[in-house]
């Protein structure tokens, strides 16, 4: 088993690291969770905060960039991952602390990994964090959050007032009307980046080094991980009306109304029921598999399988999320 600090201290001095990221999503008790470590020591007093699993790329030892990321989150996590996709590559000067100190350059390929239960790892120091810890203004599922009228709306509005030019003014206005919309019939899931972004930019948010003080708008991960899981949430909100990933996160059976929790949940959005069953009839998604589900806290309910067989007939297969307006 190798670790972090063996990985990168290695060359740190000088040159460039290449660097594997991984947002690791399961949904559990109808919230999404990424795995974090929460293990600092080998950093020493770089910084206090959970980060994600990553590691360096070593040419000699890892094949492929996706060898080498699944071997890094097996020898940190012990799980052995199964659905990932490449999200982007991160490589903004200073996004580790230690190149101010004459450290290499660190360029990070992040991506994405689904699994379907979020359970033990067996490993101390890991462990499985709500996503909207991190983002609570991203959870509309029962209602507007507190937190976008009560801080973050204010301070932005502050923000603009300070810029000292009108035409920043008005373009600092247009930003944050675009990616805060007022109500949920506005409010686009995707722009999970781009809000993170604009409250970095206004110094709301606890990564930005003159960042105010006095409020914390969600909990902060080390270094630029934060901004590394918004782009997965933001990519995953997108994928899955257009590819049916969900499936990975799903048991082999489930109910009708397991999925529709698990969906709301990746789009902190509430959906309507019937335009959500008449959806998955439509493409024909899920079919019975002639059992029942009785430990369903309320009524019986008939269990399903997804259909896999319809991935080799259709290259587009995802949902068109119907939202509920109640």
């Amino acid at each position: 088993m190798f670790g972090l600090q063996e990985g990168l201290d290695p060359d740190f001095h000088h040159g460039l690291v290449i660097g594997l990221n991984a947002v690791i999503v399961a949904v559990a008790d109808d919230e999404p969770r990424v795995l974090v470590i929460r293990e600092t020591s080998q950093f020493g007093n770089l910084n206090k905060e959970a980060f994600l699993p990553f590691g360096p790329f070593h040419p000699l030892q890892h094949r492929t960039l996706d060898m080498g990321l699944r071997a890094w989150v097996e020898a940190q996590t012990e799980l052995n991952l199964g659905y990932v996709e490449q999200l982007y590559t991160f490589g903004d000067k200073g996004r580790d602390p230690r190149e101010e100190k004459g450290g290499a350059r660190v360029i990070s390929i992040g991506y994405l990994a689904l699994v379907s239960e979020a359970g033990e790892t067996g490993v101390a120091n890991t462990g499985w964090n709500r996503w909207y810890n991190h983002f609570p203004w991203e959870d509309w599922r029962q209602g507007k959050p507190v937190i976008l009228d009560e801080i973050i709306e204010p301070r932005l509005k502050e923000w603009i007032a300070k810029a000292k030019k009108p035409s920043t003014q008005q373009d600092r206005t247009a930003r944050m009307e675009r990616v805060f919309a007022k109500d949920l019939g506005t409010w686009n899931d995707e722009l999970v980046l781009e809000r993170f972004e604009l409250l970095f930019e206004a110094g709301l948010v606890t990564e930005k080094k003159n960042q105010k003080k006095g409020f914390e708008t969600g909990q902060p991960l080390a270094f630029d991980h934060r901004r590394i899981l918004a782009t997965a949430m933001g990519r995953l909100r997108s994928k899955i009306k257009y590819r049916p990933v969900v499936f990975e996160l799903m048991p082999p059976t489930f109910t009708l109304l397991q999925l529709q929790k698990l969906v709301e949940a990746l789009s902190g959005k509430l959906l309507h029921k019937q335009n959500f069953r008449r959806l998955l009839d439509n493409n024909g998604l899920v079919e019975p598999t002639g059992q029942i589900e009785t430990k369903t806290g309320g009524r019986p309910a008939k269990t399903f399988r997804f259909r896999r067989d319809l991935l080799a007939e259709r290259e587009t297969l995802g949902m068109k999320l119907p939202t509920s307006r109640k």
